[in-house]
């Protein structure tokens, strides 16, 4: 039974990422059921992700995480570039440019300087710790903004995979932060109507963050505060690697 299990896994490596994605996600809803939904499943999931690429790693000696024990061999298919950039079109699909003239200018004027506040955060952080060259500055500072910026910066500048997964990291960061803290925050910040969520959401930038803070905050703000969320990802996207990266190399050389 265990030999006809172990060739079918092999066998068919994509399915079985599929299936281990699967059970990492129902493991971290779970688990975010725990924390009354305040961490967001898709946070725990990364963190949960980031713990088995490091296992990988150290058991195998490879480069590429999980992904180099045969048996999880589809993993580095499905988190390859074709599948990330997929996923996030698929983020993307839907969103219509009407929809943010809602939040107005403030929301607007709020999208365009959080993301140049976290790029440069990110950026100067990066160079405080060492990393003085431009491109793992500019991988950093995107990850700064959200989780998934930062890795499509890295590999569009040809970051290394160190510089990528610490990007990662540094997203992750800031969205659990910004899950745990909105909730105390709310009231403070007048988070109470659909127009402050629209410019909280492009303030702080990341989408599930935002959305798992407001949903814990007024259920009602979510969609407001995820739509200019998530076109601070697709504008992160475009901007960074090319006009973040420009403005590092001009500072830093």
């Amino acid at each position: 039974m265990m030999d006809i299990l172990v060739q079918a896994v092999s066998k068919y490596p994509l399915v079985t990422a599929f299936v281990v994605v699967g059970l990492i996600m129902w493991v971290s809803t779970y688990i975010g059921k725990i924390f009354n939904n305040r961490i967001h499943a898709s946070a725990i999931a990364i963190v949960i992700g980031l713990i088995l690429a490091f296992v990988g790693g150290k058991y195998t000696g490879g480069k590429h995480g999980i992904s180099d024990v045969g048996l999880f061999a589809g993993i580095g298919l499905m988190g390859g570039s074709v599948f990330r950039d997929f996923a996030i079109v698929a983020t993307a699909f839907g969103v219509k440019l009407e929809e943010l003239k809602k939040a107005g200018v403030p929301g607007v004027v709020a999208l365009v300087v959080s993301m140049i506040l976290s790029t440069a955060i990110g950026a100067a952080t990066a160079y405080a710790f060492g990393y003085t060259n431009p491109v793992d500055m500019a991988t950093i500072g995107g990850g700064a903004a959200t989780f998934i910026v930062g890795p499509v910066t890295g590999a569009a500048l040809g970051a290394s995979s160190e510089v990528i997964a610490l990007s990662v990291a540094a997203g992750v960061v800031k969205s659990i932060s910004v899950m745990i803290l909105t909730p105390f925050l709310a009231k403070m910040a007048g988070l109470n109507n659909p127009a402050a969520a629209a410019v909280y959401g492009g303030l702080m930038g990341t989408t599930s963050g935002t959305a798992a803070g407001l949903a814990a905050t007024d259920p009602r703000l979510v969609p407001y505060g995820a739509m200019t969320a998530t076109f601070y990802t697709g504008f992160g996207c475009l901007v960074v690697p090319s006009l973040g990266y420009a403005a590092i190399v001009a500072l830093v050389g």
